[in-house]
């Protein structure tokens, strides 16, 4: 640890190489990757301080690492907070804004939490749990830090592996998660809940005496419907269950004074499965519930009270964008706390009304904006957008729509070449987003777009909200139940269309690229059509009956093909007629295909049998395992190697030319485990 130093604003987010050119320069696979991202953000409770993560990439460690950062509310004195090796998480300010709690290992063996001094110095580890800890939340009064932290293995289960070894019970084989208090003063710990059921999250009431929390049979993924919202009184109240469901809820938090509970559920009003975010009021002390802003077309994401309890500030999405909006609680009325075209990924709230967030743009990885109290005039406290100016040439880019086979508009993000003229035709890369209850947003790019790449390549990325996605209502997001590729891989090639009628998009060099959804999407498009001269698939679903068994999830995907392969009667004609593996003798497109060893959502054997599919008919393929990665690879050099494969398998198809891929940071190259190129 170290005392916070202040810095100015000297460009420190992007790759060395490009900080000694001169004047900015296209972006690189290497630079993206090493732009630094903000996020997280947190108000002091006086509103004249905010906290936030810098994430920043470390390629000796091969990882992503996060610190703490503060900055005024009038934009000064930006300082580094925290600078442990293996980075820190979950910054909290304690109530009278004098300590800043944060998780982080350290020298222990798991992470835990730790206090600091708001102005700085040593850090104090205040837990010692036999487990990570997560989640910090300060009681109102300061006295003490609840958090969350799965249960130990018993000297049982212990003895048990030394006598079996790794042998483990598949879905069986988990802790559950629960509800702890470390007094701040002794760092003595209390357990505050117990039992066969997870905590998922929590938050106390403004009283400190008052829990709301949110409890699952279990901690995994697919048991999630399961889970209901309860209160009780602290210490030792009896705990009152307030809903009795089939859907997820999430952020479930008390009104200010005590009477009601506010939660987020992807529902309908009659808590039907499969809809956009509502949110959702039930009384404290039991009864039904209410569902606020019904005939809001977008989808509601987070929520939180505001202090006086007159307004409900509401994170939604309206598709291209999301943005912060103020709700009734009484009356459901919606009014715009924010405006443009942005990404906002945290909010916060202080006692005196003003609001924080971090929004990141096409061209900023995330800048720290307040407003004060009733939605004023926002102000920008942090200059990233311009350190990263300094260094990269970025592409246009701007929201498009276009009509759908049926008529219905669809909306997109269009990234022109970096270099582009009117009139000129361009490779056309179509990127499908994940979910996909999801959409694509005007955000910053990361490892698995990486558009500003592909533009200084000369490429056109579009990114098409196809039917299935969220933002434009519950019948655009439900297009997909009964079937899932209804009307969703002709919004995408109908997108296609509308670019080759403008002029932009060249008909003989297109390239279908995804992950996850976006995935499932590609192998769906390369056996329905022969017009993509190379695609790429990342983890992406071959066979919707193997898949149904093999994923961590089924609650939501049952909905698509209406009902289980198992049940009686089951809709079997359903699943293979919506499957890829189902058509793939039509397949001619060169398919590139990228799975992590251990993703539990879309798991490996189903890009094996793609891939074994593809191999059978004669269509060119190539599978690409990255080892022991879950869902998404974390190592930076895997994330880079994806990058390259990628590029140079579009640049041999397209073009008939080699490509030379970029290499990690001389110093992160010595010890390349991940995959990157040799």
């Amino acid at each position: 640890m170290r005392r916070p130093v202040l810095v100015t604003l000297v460009p420190l987010l992007v790759a060395a190489a490009a900080l000694a050119a001169e004047g900015p320069q296209p972006m690189t696979a290497v630079g993206l990757l090493s732009v630094t991202v903000q996020r997280e953000v947190r108000l002091s409770p006086d509103g004249r301080q905010l906290l936030f993560l810098r994430s920043a990439a470390d390629w000796e460690q091969d990882k992503l690492i996060s610190h703490v950062w503060r900055v005024s509310a009038d934009g000064s004195g930006l300082a580094q907070m925290t600078n442990g090796k293996d980075g820190e998480s979950a910054p909290r300010w304690s109530p009278d804004g004098g300590r800043v709690c944060f998780v982080a290992k350290r020298d222990a063996e798991k992470a835990q939490l730790w206090l600091l001094s708001a102005t700085g110095g040593e850090a104090v580890q205040l837990t010692r749990h036999a487990t990570a800890v997560s989640d910090p939340e300060w009681a109102p009064d300061g006295s003490a830090i609840y958090f969350l932290a799965d249960d130990p293995e018993t000297t049982e289960e212990r003895e048990a592996k030394k006598r079996s070894g790794d042998i483990w019970s598949y879905d069986r084989d988990f802790k559950h998660s629960h509800l702890w208090a470390v007094d701040v003063a002794s760092g003595t710990e209390r357990r505050v809940t117990s039992g066969d059921f997870s905590v998922r999250s929590f938050r106390l009431g403004r009283d400190g005496r008052t829990l709301v929390y949110q409890v699952a049979p279990t901690p995994l993924y697919d048991d999630e419907d399961e889970g209901e919202v309860w209160i009780r009184t602290l210490p030792d109240g009896e705990a009152r269950k307030l809903t009795a469901n089939l859907v997820a809820e999430s952020g479930a938090s008390l009104s200010p004074d005590g009477t009601a509970v506010l939660f987020v559920a992807d529902a309908s009003e009659r808590f039907e499965e499969y809809h956009q975010g509502n949110l959702f009021v039930v009384p404290a002390a039991g009864g039904p519930h209410r569902v606020l802003a019904a005939d809001f077309p977008g989808e509601f994401m987070t929520a939180r009270w505001a202090a006086d309890g007159r307004s409900i500030v509401a994170l939604a999405n309206l598709g291209t964008r999301t943005q912060l909006l103020a709700v009734d609680p009484a009356g459901g009325a919606v009014r715009p706390l924010t405006a443009g075209d942005h990404t906002i990924f945290s909010f916060d709230l202080a006692a005196d009304g003003r609001l924080a967030w971090i929004a990141q743009t096409a061209t900023s990885p995330g800048d720290v904006w307040i407003a004060p109290a009733a939605g004023g005039t926002p102000t920008r406290l942090t200059r990233y957008a311009e350190e990263v100016a300094a260094a990269w040439r970025l592409p246009r880019v701007e929201v498009i729509t276009w009509p759908g086979r049926d008529g219905v508009t669809v909306e997109g993000i269009l990234t022109y070449p970096l270099d582009y003229r009117e009139g000129q035709r361009a490779p056309l890369v179509v990127q499908t987003h994940g979910g996909p209850a999801a959409s694509s947003t005007l955000g910053f790019a990361g490892w698995a777009d990486y558009t500003p790449v592909l533009a200084a390549k000369g490429y056109a990325v579009l990114d098409p909200n196809y039917r299935g996605s969220t933002g434009y209502g519950d019948a655009f997001l439900r297009d997909m139940v009964g079937h899932y590729f209804n009307q969703a891989d002709d919004d995408v090639l109908a997108g296609v269309d509308a670019l080759v009628a403008r002029g932009l998009a060249d008909p003989t060099k297109l390239v279908a690229m995804g992950w996850s959804a976006g995935g499932h999407m590609t192998n769906w498009l390369v056996t329905q059509t022969d017009r993509f001269a190379a695609a790429s698939s990342g983890a992406g679903a071959a066979n919707w009956m193997s898949m149904y068994g093999q994923s961590d999830v089924r609650s939501y995907r049952t909905p698509w093909f209406g009902g289980t392969p198992w049940q009686a009667d089951a809709p079997i004609a359903n699943y293979l007629a919506n499957s890829p593996i189902s058509h793939v003798s039509k397949a001619k497109t060169p398919t590139l295909i990228l799975v992590g060893e251990k993703d539990p959502r879309v798991p490996m054997a189903q890009s094996i049998e793609m891939f074994r599919a593809l191999r059978s008919v004669g269509c060119e393929a190539e599978l690409l395992i990255f080892p022991g990665e879950p869902h998404g690879p974390r190592s930076l050099k895997r994330r880079l190697h994806k990058v390259n494969a990628e590029l140079a398998w579009f640049e041999r198809h397209l073009f008939g030319r080699s490509y030379e891929m970029e290499k990690p940071p001389e110093s992160a190259a010595k010890d390349d485990k991940g995959g990157a190129p040799k």
